[in-house]
């Protein structure tokens, strides 16, 4: 006969009155779990008595469980909201791990009160046991179903930074450690971003040695020791995604020194054959920003002279020769070479980064016709700087506060630190000897507090001054907006360079970018 709201009461009396004589009425107890099998009411009822006395009845532990994982599964929401707010009741001893694997496989709901619900039991239960919640959440992520999986690890990456160190001991981040880099032997490139924020926020991993094995981790994702097929788009992408991921990690102890040489080896010498995976993104513009980003943490490096003399082929490929001029002082050619500043920003900050290590390759390593040919073009270039310089700081002249916030305002300040960087650096190149002592900071990158209380400047001349390298370590890396700067026409007219709001990203699911992840089992039920 099927239990009844009535038959419920009775036996939570019961029980409820038993006080240290629990254990004596087992059938009491059996009657509130046969609930789940009775109407609505009795469910809702069931889903509050059976935790309730739950821990009183060893014996019928899992019948218990698997009452309300009934009702987890009902076809009444509300009831199964229910169940669910009651479930971290059941995470006691032995049966954390299995609550947490459950709670889990709960994630895959579409109903948002309940997702929430989910979220809210998880995070409830890590506070009971940290590690046995992660053993269920990461059991789920090595053999669970694909949806389970991957909101698995969504709640891992937006949760653990907000449990507090008394719950995020460093016993349960090395577990997290350890486990994240099982998973990371199988990932497409979306899961592999979101499990290097869910390890870079470690705090154990604050350390030198800790960001040294992160950087680690990600050079066995970016498969350094393969050469690279340019026209892959995949293979592409997953060297940026890699990248982007190291970037934040390197400091003057944690050296960049496999990436710079990857790309000096691999990269640069297929720049024009690069294949973008995303369409609107400058691809060549992309990784040539990377490479001066990575630049100053370059350690020593066995090819210094090969690599510098790739960056210096390059440079003079994007650094035009004068055009010739014919008796009457006019142009041979009916068009100017366009200037592509945004791009010498980088080239030229990176040979000069790396110069520092070989003061001498300018005058002993390269000959004296291509040393000739490189300073007419850069002396060239020098002088459309001087005329985009000049426009740029008459056009801003004078405007301050809001007005330098408008659109086209924000891009030519941005044009402004462009051109000055390059000024800045093509000075210290025409030194004899060369002189690699100037300091810039990148145009896409903030601006130091040091440079702010310095002595004051026109305000568009001190939007565009240079300052000091000061590398910050956080979780993930950070970009400034990018637009797109045309300058006026005029004897050098050319694009300063693109600036894009994308950084890029992993297309499509498995099967593309970091693996099919094909080998995994297809889940596990209750």
């Amino acid at each position: 006969m099927a239990v009844t709201i009535e038959d419920l009461y009775r036996s939570y009396g019961v029980l409820a009155d038993a006080k240290d004589n629990l254990s004596q009425h087992k059938d009491a107890y059996q009657v509130i779990v046969d609930g789940v099998k009775g109407g609505p009411k009795e469910k809702r009822l069931a889903a509050q008595f059976i935790p309730k006395f739950f821990s009183s009845f060893p014996e019928l532990a899992d019948a218990a469980i698997n009452a309300q994982l009934d009702l987890c599964e009902d076809e009444d929401v509300s009831i199964r909201r229910q169940a669910i707010k009651e479930l971290p009741r059941f995470a006691t001893g032995e049966n954390i791990l299995r609550v947490a694997d459950i709670l889990t496989q709960l994630l895959q709901t579409d109903d948002t009160a309940e997702f929430n619900q989910v979220n809210v039991a998880l995070v409830s239960i890590f506070k009971v046991d940290a590690k046995g919640t992660l053993g269920g959440l990461f059991s789920q992520i090595l053999q669970g179903e694909d949806i389970v999986r991957e909101r698995a690890i969504k709640f891992l990456s937006a949760k653990l930074k907000t449990l507090s160190e008394e719950v995020m001991t460093k016993e349960v981040e090395d577990y997290v450690f350890a486990e994240t880099k099982k998973v990371l032997e199988d990932v497409t490139g979306e899961e592999f971003v979101l499990l290097m924020r869910v390890v870079s926020g470690l705090r154990v991993l604050q350390t030198v040695h800790g960001r040294q094995q992160l950087v680690e981790l990600v050079v066995e994702q970016a498969f350094l020791e393969q050469a690279l097929n340019p026209t892959d788009p995949d293979t592409v992408d997953r060297l940026l995604q890699c990248t982007r991921q190291a970037l934040p990690l390197f400091s003057k102890n944690v050296h960049s020194t496999r990436f710079v040489t990857y790309f000096c080896e691999h990269v640069l010498p297929n720049l024009s054959s690069l294949t973008s995976p995303v369409a609107e993104l400058d691809i060549q513009l992309e990784v040539l920003k990377l490479l001066a980003e990575m630049s100053p943490f370059c350690g020593d490096m066995e090819k210094l002279e090969a690599n510098l003399n790739m960056l210096f082929t390059k440079l003079l490929e994007f650094m035009p020769m004068p055009p010739e001029e014919v008796e009457n002082g006019d142009n041979a050619t009916s068009e100017e070479p366009k200037l592509q500043f945004s791009y010498v920003e980088c080239l030229l900050f990176g040979f000069h980064q790396l110069g520092k290590k070989l003061p001498d390759f300018l005058l002993d390593k390269v000959d004296a016709e291509r040393l000739k040919d490189f300073k007419i073009r850069l002396q060239y270039f020098a002088r459309g700087l001087q005329v985009y310089i000049r426009q740029l700081r008459v056009a801003l002249q004078g405007k301050t506060g809001d007005a330098l916030k408008t659109d086209e305002n924000k891009i030519k300040v941005v044009a402004l630190k462009i051109t000055n960087n390059i000024n800045i650096l093509i000075k210290d190149l025409f030194h004899n000897p060369p002189s690699y002592k100037s300091t810039v900071t990148l145009s896409w990158k903030p601006v130091q507090k040091a440079e702010a209380v310095a002595p004051k400047r026109p305000s568009a001349e001190e939007m565009g001054s240079g300052g000091s390298e000061k590398k910050q370590i956080s979780p993930l890396p950070r970009r400034d907006a990018r637009q797109i700067y045309n300058p006026p026409s005029g004897k050098y007219s050319a694009s300063i360079g693109n600036f894009s709001n994308e950084r890029g990203g992993f297309r499509g699911g498995r099967g593309r970018g970091f693996g099919t992840r094909g080998n995994r089992s297809r889940g596990r039920t209750y």
